[in-house]
């Protein structure tokens, strides 16, 4: 750094290059590149000691350059649902900010319905735009079709599909989220547990309650309600299970649907969780300040983020899988659960 006539460090007036990054990080300037463009060739001491270089320079590399050196934009799709729901906002959010840690950017098509047209119609927006490649979250049954009909030379990652497609794909292991919050009920002394489940076309809706179902085998499964993933609906479902006196445990496929429910058992006198224990799911950043604090499933995004990003790497250096990648779900247990 130079320093002023006063002996003071004076600002940088030039922006850092690429040698500049090498230089500090003792490196060669084609490693600081591998480190932009292709991380998991590097070792993560090197690559560790470069992404510091970077971050204490304020380096920025320069697209363009590096779209002539590499043949790549630096840009990245992503198709998503437009929604403001807490799971596939996260999802994006998480998704943007893996991308964003690699130097990559993120264009984003957000479709107003999720069909096998619209998902075929976002891709194809994307790729006019020279994306290196695109990552599609599919929420609902009915879309997740639509990725069979995409080009075979884009490189295109699945989050939260089904099983049945061939691409790469990372999901939150959903199914596994439901029996432990289901257990977590059985084993506080509840004989059965009354499920609120989400919509019947999202994907994760129907492996919530899948989960629920393996948990109770071999105990009586009462009939499932369905809500719209919204705190009304959660409400509405909760009045007709609140005057059940039998209902003693409830898993809510959401935490809205939850805080909805435990406003109706209250208002029907039923206390929870003296009366009615309540988990939900998603853990949303107000589950902990409901009343009672939310017992509830966290899912892990940022980590879903990561390694969807990383299976888009595999596939835009040539690596030609359809590997699958789950992220497991943790039970925060809370004050709406207690034994019967």
């Amino acid at each position: 750094m130079t320093t002023s006539p006063g002996g003071e460090p004076a600002e940088r007036t030039k922006a850092a290059v690429l040698e500049d990054v090498a230089g500090l990080a003792g490196v060669s300037a084609m490693t600081v590149s591998r480190v932009l463009n292709a991380p998991e060739k590097v070792r993560p001491e090197t690559r560790a000691r470069v992404l510091a270089a970077v971050q204490e320079l304020g380096y920025r590399p320069n697209f363009a350059a590096r779209s002539l050196v590499t043949g790549r934009s630096g840009v990245l799709g992503v198709v998503s649902f437009d929604t403001t729901l807490y799971g596939p906002a996260s999802t994006l959010y998480a998704i943007e900010r893996a991308a964003r840690e690699h130097d990559y950017l993120v264009n984003i098509a957000s479709l107003e319905a999720m069909t096998r047209r619209s998902i075929a119609e976002g891709v194809d927006r994307l790729r006019q735009q020279s994306v290196d490649g695109v990552i599609v979250i599919v929420p609902h049954e009915s879309a997740a079709d639509g990725l069979r009909d995409l080009p075979p030379d884009l490189p295109v990652v699945d989050v939260g599909g089904g099983e049945r497609l061939s691409v790469p794909a990372v999901a939150v292991d959903h199914h596994a989220g439901a029996v432990r919050a289901t257990r977590h009920l059985l084993e506080l002394g509840h004989e059965t547990v009354h499920h609120l489940s989400g919509p019947a076309n999202w994907i994760d809706a129907n492996n919530r309650m899948q989960g629920w179902r393996h948990a109770l085998r071999g105990r009586e499964i009462p009939p499932p309600l369905a809500g719209d993933w919204s705190a009304n609906s959660g409400y509405e479902q909760g009045k007709r299970l609140s005057r059940d006196p039998s209902v003693t445990a409830v898993f809510v496929a959401n935490d809205p649907m939850a805080l909805g429910l435990m406003r109706a058992f209250r208002e029907a006198g039923r206390r929870v969780p003296e009366d009615v224990s309540v988990v939900g799911y998603d853990d949303v950043p107000e589950a902990a300040h409901f009343w009672p604090p939310l017992t509830t499933v966290r899912q892990n995004f940022a980590t879903l983020g990561r390694q969807a990003f990383q299976l888009l790497l595999n596939r835009m250096v040539g690596h030609d899988t359809s590997e699958r990648r789950t992220v497991e779900p943790e039970l925060v247990v809370r004050e709406s659960t207690s034994r019967r």
